[in-house]
């Protein structure tokens, strides 16, 4: 028995150790597991260390970026359009600090017109409906200003779809939308100048015929009126006589509408200018209109055509008085700019500024885009032409300026004429009038004239003043006659004529061939006038007995031309 309780304590001994061999295996195996557990939880760790390290540099780097932009305005806003967030771009855009706007809503910054219509809610229900709102329009500053924005709101959600606010960005497009309206306004003008230079060819061209008519019905009246004796004859005469002067009237307010009428240039003060015309536009408009001049005191001198002038003052008060018809105010004002080819008026240069201001009824937009169109009026039949403005429209492109008019419904209209600035010695306003000088001569003329009626009527005003008439119809002849012994004092020409030679090439050619022989030219109209500039002596059709003697009389004695010797 001895035995058998032996090897049973022996048993229970080597299951003891093999027990506790076990269990040093599994604390073994235990702590193996722990130190790779731990090891993997500090390799966790510091992942996730660098993950939150690598996020706050994230942050801290889309901050910067953020902070940084200073073109746009970049901004948080909660779900209510508080402001949460603001960058240095939405200081510098809006003018706000960010202690002086987080918090506050965002609708603080739309107009009172957008904020009445709900602007800002709508925009914040569209951003959150569709994910996205994006608009251009007015915005405010901090001072209150205005400026032009494009501006973009993206909802912002979380993983599950909650919303968190909104990302707001804005820029400043204040520079691009006058830039654009600059170009628009450009286009605009550019149109409007073609169509009135296209208009401008074909009243200049009617114009010039209708002088040609205007000059033999003038010139057949004023030679009937010298054989008349009959009382009702003469009077029959006068109002032939008075209808060509309209007719004359009208085609010069065509030609310059056309660019195409000549014009004495000269420097003039202003001032003094307007003084001397006040009377003339104070009957213009009437007693029931106050008349103001008000230049200021440093005008600069102007160049222009002071006869021109005159008449385009006349028919913007005229076109004022009208719009007046119960009496008001017009107001003439004049002032010194210098322009840089960006305002309205597209010059570049100084200008003097000229502006007659009324209180009448205003323009209509309509209306405004065609006043200066010749023929185009709002007046009732026989109370204007509608060339007026026409005329003040052409002389001011004439004279290297330009003219604008802006009005107002129920407060008035402005016209501006732009006149450029001179740096030569003024004109004195006095002039020396003509009315007592001797118009009759003698000697020999040469009548170079295609026109066959208007031929006649020329060399008879002519014969009447006491000259001796050769005509012909053709350079060509003139050439000819000019080569023999005759003795001619002047040649007087009509500049448009058929062939390859016109006016202006005889009259050089003359002066080629014979440089002391004077050359008077003639004309209703013809781009060859303008390139003359002040080469020749030109007179302008149609003319009557008085004006033909002086334009002679000059001719021949000075204006820059040496009295004519036999040719």
């Amino acid at each position: 028995m001895s035995s058998g309780k032996n090897d049973k304590e022996t048993l229970d001994f080597a299951g003891a150790m093999a027990e506790v061999e076990r269990a040093r295996i599994g604390e073994a195996v235990l702590r193996e597991a722990n130190a790779a557990l731990e090891a993997e939880l500090a390799r966790g760790t510091q992942k996730k260390d660098r993950a939150m390290a690598e996020l706050r540099d994230s942050e801290r780097h889309f901050k910067l970026l953020v902070q940084s932009v200073t073109d746009y305005a970049i901004y948080m806003l909660g779900p209510d359009g508080v402001v949460a967030s603001w960058n240095t771009g939405a200081e510098r855009i809006k003018g706000y600090k960010p202690h002086e706007i987080m918090g506050r809503n965002f609708a603080e910054f739309f107009t009172p017109e957008d904020r009445a219509a709900h602007v800002p809610e709508i925009a914040l229900k569209t951003a959150a409906e569709h994910g996205r709102y994006e608009s251009e329009g007015w915005r405010l500053r901090k001072d209150g200003s205005r400026f032009w924005v494009l501006a973009v709101i993206d909802a912002v959600r979380d993983e599950e779809g909650e919303l968190l606010g909104f990302a707001k960005i804005t820029r400043d497009m204040t520079a691009k939308r006058e830039a654009q309206l600059r170009l628009e306004r450009a286009q605009e003008k550019l149109a409007q100048s073609q169509k009135m230079e296209a208009i401008g060819h074909l009243t200049g061209g009617i114009a010039h015929d209708f002088n040609n008519l205007l000059m033999i019905i003038s010139g057949q009246a004023q030679l009937m009126k010298k054989r008349a004796r009959d009382p009702k004859d003469i009077r029959s005469i006068d109002a032939i006589e008075q209808a060509a002067q309209s007719g004359a009237n009208l085609t010069r307010q065509l030609l310059t509408f056309a660019r195409r009428q000549r014009l004495n240039r000269v420097t003039v003060d202003l001032t003094e200018r307007l003084m001397a015309v006040r009377d003339l536009l104070t009957s213009s408009v009437g007693g029931a209109v106050k008349l103001e001049i008000e230049p200021a005191s440093d005008l600069w001198p102007v160049e222009t055509d002071v006869g021109e002038l005159g008449l385009a003052l006349v028919n913007i008060a005229v076109n004022a008085r009208d719009a007046m018809p119960h009496g008001g105010a017009l107001t003439v004002s004049a002032r010194n700019v210098s322009l840089d080819g960006n305002d309205t008026v597209l010059l570049t240069g100084d200008f003097v500024a000229l502006s007659l201001a009324d209180t009448g009824e205003g323009v209509p937009p309509d209306v405004l885009a065609r006043i200066f169109e010749p023929f185009f009026t709002t007046k009732e039949v026989g109370k204007g032409t509608g060339l007026g403005l026409s005329q003040v429209y052409g002389f001011a492109r004439q004279s290297g300026g330009d003219v604008r008019v802006s009005s107002t419904l129920g407060e008035g209209t402005t016209v501006t004429l732009y006149l450029p600035r001179s740096h030569a010695d003024v004109v004195s306003a006095a002039a020396k009038s003509p009315g007592n000088e001797k118009i009759h001569g003698r000697g020999a003329v040469l009548l170079v004239e295609d026109n066959s009626e208007v031929g006649d009527v020329s060399k008879l005003l002519l014969e009447q003043l006491g000259y001796n008439i050769v005509r012909v119809d053709r350079p060509a002849a003139a050439l000819d006659m000019l080569s023999g012994k005759n003795n001619f004092v002047l040649v007087f020409s009509d500049i448009v004529m058929p062939g390859d030679m016109d006016g202006l090439a005889l009259a050089r050619e003359i002066q080629e061939r014979h440089p002391n022989l004077p050359v008077l030219l003639a004309t209703g109209y013809s781009s060859a006038a303008a390139r003359a500039g002040t080469e020749f002596p030109i007179l302008r059709k149609p003319y009557d007995q008085s004006t033909l003697g002086l334009a002679v009389k000059a001719a021949l004695g000075g204006s820059g031309l040496k009295r004519s010797e036999p040719a």
